[in-house]
């Protein structure tokens, strides 16, 4: 009885163990489909200015022969929370991947605290922040993520370093390491234009107000992207859980039935074997 006990105290707590991961799996369904519409729209921002920003370089080459120094800061986007697989050991290789890859030196700006906790401090590692865990947090990661950058790429050692973005891609299903400034790295635009655009603006000042509303809104995209990319990877781990518990479940529950036969049997040989006692004492 107290095998057959301790089997159905295992069962109770599987049960609740799924019921949690369960309510795992829904909350990260959740997040993904609020994701989508921001990311969407994002996406679509983007590329517009994207293709605004191809437009006026092909017209002003002076700021596409600039010398490109080819030292990097890169921000790494991973996660907040867990339970989401290898999510930040993928960005942590990879991270490491490309340390020993590139020549010149690539400083790092790391976003989430687990993979923060994963890297741990390093010397290529120049700040670490707090990301996102539901999307009506990114705008406030992305205050502070663009507020940190402008600070870094206003002093002097990091005077002429690109920046760049390594993160899990939504779309791609993969990770992406994207070129994000200088805008001089955008591919020429499909369409070629008979005559420049008119401005009334300085070229320089235009193209530093475009810069800004460009790292805004593709930091913006990739911190949506990342999230959403989390966010599925959760729900596939919660599945793969799920799958797992409810084996053990089944497994468990065929031993608790083995063990409540064998008691059952147990009891009615006990039955028999005092019936066929009872019926000698009377014969005898």
């Amino acid at each position: 009885m107290s095998r057959r006990r301790e089997i159905a105290r295992r069962l109770e707590a599987l049960s609740d163990i799924g019921g949690i991961l369960s309510a795992m799996k829904g909350l990260a369904l959740m997040e993904t489909r609020i994701l989508g519409n921001f990311l969407v729209s994002q996406q679509r921002m983007v590329a517009g200015i994207e293709t605004a920003a191809a437009d006026f370089l092909a017209w002003h080459a002076e700021f596409s022969s600039e010398p490109v120094a080819g030292r990097e800061l890169c921000v790494l986007v991973g996660s907040e929370q867990g339970f989401c697989g290898d999510f930040n050991e993928a960005l942590l290789a990879r991270m490491e991947a490309l340390c020993e890859e590139k020549e010149a030196p690539v400083r790092w700006l790391v976003v989430g605290s687990r993979l923060a906790a994963r890297i741990g401090e390093r010397d290529c590692v120049a700040l670490a922040l707090p990301g996102a865990i539901v999307a009506d947090e990114v705008p406030a990661v992305l205050l502070r993520l663009t507020r940190e950058l402008g600070g870094l790429l206003a002093r002097e050692v990091y005077a002429g370093y690109g920046l760049s973005a390594l993160s899990h891609c939504d779309a791609s299903g993969d990770m992406r390491m994207r070129h994000l400034l200088p805008l001089r790295d955008l591919p020429a635009p499909e369409r070629a234009y008979a005559y420049p655009a008119e401005m009334n603006l300085h070229p320089i000042e235009f193209l530093r107000g475009l810069t800004g509303h460009y790292l805004h809104a593709v930091l913006n995209e990739v911190l949506y992207s990342s999230l959403m990319a989390e966010n599925r990877q959760r729900q596939a781990h919660m599945d793969r859980a799920l799958q797992r518990l409810d084996e053990d479940s089944e497994r468990l529950r065929l031993r608790y039935n083995c063990q409540r036969q064998e008691e059952i049997t147990e009891e009615i040989e006990l039955i028999l074997l005092s019936a066929d006692m009872l019926s000698e004492a009377e014969h005898g």
